[in-house]
């Protein structure tokens, strides 16, 4: 019950119900081609006694530690679906016997996908963890995106039947997707992003549930986790992690 009011109440804030005290509002990104939606314009005159815009921790989120990890962000801030799928996906790779690179690389792979965006999560995803990874490992992360396009024979790599599903028969990737996968058909890393794709496509079971701390020993020696936290080490990709830890906030 608790959560289906949380989550009628999130949607009534960023649909313009100014009944509630902290009000949210839907990004730009969150917005574009909608015909109609509440504005700044609209939420400003009706703020104050008592009613605010959401600023710092949202009460229906769990509070993050002050030097978050990446396992709080794991617990507390991944779609559980999409983090599940992670450490399914590392797990494979693991039980492959695949470098511990390839393995990590598949638990970090979809990481934007998990807790920022959808839209080039590879890219994302792959700067959001530059700092912490091995360059190889990032690389990986970052070309995962353009591979899972294009079939690989020799790895027995096929183009998903998912895809067909999803985005329909007659769907060709973009340009710079296209010219992404030549690229990294060249380098010399293109296997263990190759391989996070090949882990990557059989790690969607519902029954599965696999733990974080199951990669704690992994996460340790290839993840230079910054003693002040994720998101207040002053790393050039701070700011996103602490948009994860304060998502709503309104500046």
């Amino acid at each position: 019950m608790f959560e289906t009011l949380c989550s009628e109440r999130h949607a009534d804030s960023i649909n313009g119900d100014f009944n509630t005290s902290r009000i949210i509002l839907a990004p730009p990104i969150y917005t574009m081609g909608a015909d109609t939606h509440t504005t700044q314009w609209d939420a400003l005159p009706t703020l104050g006694s008592g009613r605010h815009l959401m600023m710092g921790d949202d009460p229906r989120l769990h509070k993050m530690p002050t030097a978050p990890t990446l396992v709080d962000f794991f617990r507390h801030r991944f779609v559980p679906m999409v983090a599940n799928h992670l450490l399914q996906s590392a797990r494979l790779a693991s039980r492959a016997g695949l470098d511990e690179k390839v393995v990590i690389a598949c638990l970090l792979h979809d990481i934007a996908m998990a807790g920022l965006v959808t839209a080039d999560h590879g890219y994302w995803g792959a700067q959001l963890i530059e700092p912490y990874v091995d360059d190889e490992v990032s690389w990986a992360v970052r070309h995962h995106q353009a591979l899972r396009y294009f079939p690989d024979k020799s790895v027995g790599y096929s183009y998903p039947d998912a895809y067909i599903q999803y985005f329909g028969e007659d769907y060709q990737p973009p340009d710079y997707i296209r010219q992404a996968y030549e690229q990294a058909r060249r380098h010399k890393w293109y296997m263990t992003s190759r391989l996070i794709t090949i882990n990557d496509v059989y790690a969607f079971d519902p029954d599965v549930v696999v733990d974080v701390d199951d990669f704690h020993d992994l996460i340790g020696r290839h993840f230079r986790q910054p003693k002040d936290g994720l998101g207040f080490d002053n790393s050039p990709v701070a700011h996103i992690w602490r948009t994860m830890i304060w998502p709503h906030n309104s500046l």
